[in-house]
């Protein structure tokens, strides 16, 4: 099931979620008795076991665990929009073995662990911060950049003194003008949690943009409540930049949530991460930023695949991630076409992958120009194509 011959059944999926050149309305999903539920119910109701997924959803058992090494939540209201264990959600959401492959890649290729003055703050550019407020998400993506410490039942990004550590450290620095709440999910933190934190932001004088960045919209949209709109009005300016990779995690309910945000004043980005299996097909890419515009999510970002272990399987070169953007240009509107970055490995930071940012190709190695213009080193494709079927799985 999880062999590498399933791309072709995915890209056929892919494929049937875009219906010509309109905009498809947000599809519905099915009541499987979590509709009455508010989402923190929902929430308590999360697949974390592979033994507990659905028949139709099943994986292997009888060997390595990969909850073991890299935790699994899949809710209910995602997992009912996952048709088979390949399709484009299932491979975001599912546990699959080659996230054991042994591999070249590290679990922090972006040292934020280095980067960071106090634990879970980020302090990579000398204006901004990234500020670690939870460890916990409503889907736990496979993709996910920081699989190391996503879902860690004991992650102090959780306690509030940690949470003082990092609101000291951000007041004493008055370089910074702009945090970014991160985790995990910071939309996961209660009510009452997030409010205490937004306003103790707020009190310092020079910090003067506050960023979300979160998932629950196409992941948990149910969390999208009156209450909260509210709480987050009450902060601006205020962005949220959330997380849409395929145009089926559009439903009426996703599409309910972000009008509500959108109604209330709240500007809303979305960062999508270019996924081999998932996403990587012009057509489909296309139907995505379109819908997401006509809610106004301004598509912000088409993020390269990050070279972060346990997720090679996802991974593509930087070429194909350039030939889509070409096939998206004077197809669709300039207003939904994404910057598309590189996250340099080394703590290098974003890059805009252009054809002006690349200094030089010479085989499998480019040369990349930084934000700081140091030339950096990148492998676009590590081991060659078929490497990851020479890589062990356990």
């Amino acid at each position: 099931m999880w062999s590498r011959t399933g791309i072709s059944s995915t890209t056929a999926s892919m494929s049937s979620a875009v219906s010509g050149n309109r905009i498809a309305a947000p599809a519905a999903v099915a009541d499987h008795g979590w509709q009455r539920l508010d989402w923190q119910e929902i929430l308590a109701r999360s697949v974390t076991r592979e033994a507990d997924l659905p028949p139709r959803l099943a994986v292997a058992t009888d060997g390595p665990k990969v909850a073991d090494t890299y935790p699994v939540r899949i809710n209910p209201y995602f997992l009912d929009l996952i048709e088979q264990a390949d399709d484009p959600l299932g491979l975001q959401a599912l546990p699959d073995l080659r996230e054991l492959a042994a591999g070249p890649w590290e679990a922090d290729p972006f040292r934020e662990e280095r980067l960071s003055p106090v634990p879970h703050l980020i302090h990579r550019y000398a204006d901004r911060v990234v500020f670690l407020v939870s460890s916990q998400c409503a889907l736990y993506c496979r993709h996910c950049m920081r699989k190391r410490r996503v879902g860690d039942p004991l992650a102090a990004a959780v306690d509030p003194d940690a949470r003082q550590a990092g609101l000291d450290y951000i007041a004493r620095t008055e370089t910074i003008r702009d945090v970014i709440l991160s985790g995990g999910d910071p939309l996961l933190l209660d009510d009452e949690a997030l409010a205490w934190l937004l306003g103790e932001l707020r009190r310092i004088p020079h910090v003067e943009i506050l960023r979300i960045h979160s998932r629950i919209l196409s992941s948990l949209p149910q969390r999208v409540t009156g209450a909260l709109t509210d709480l987050l009005r009450r902060h601006q300016p205020l962005y949220l930049n959330t997380q849409f990779n395929h145009p089926r995690e559009m439903t009426a309910i996703a599409a309910a949530a972000c009008r509500r945000l959108a109604d209330a004043g709240i500007p809303l980005g979305n960062q999508t991460v270019l996924l081999q299996g998932v996403n990587d097909d012009a057509a489909v890419l296309r139907q995505l930023f379109r819908r997401l515009l006509a809610l106004r999510v301004r598509p912000y970002y088409l993020h390269h695949p990050d070279q972060v272990r346990g997720t090679r399987h996802f991974w593509c070169a930087p070429r194909r991630g350039l030939d889509l953007m070409a096939a998206l240009r004077g197809r669709i509107s300039g207003l939904a076409i994404p910057q598309y970055v590189i996250d340099l490995p080394g703590g290098h930071g974003k890059v805009p992958l252009t054809p002006e940012s690349v200094v030089s190709r010479q085989g499998d190695r480019w040369r990349i120009r930084s934000y700081t213009g140091e030339i950096v080193d990148y492998c676009v494709d590590p081991g060659g194509p078929d490497a990851i079927d020479e890589w062990s799985t356990p």
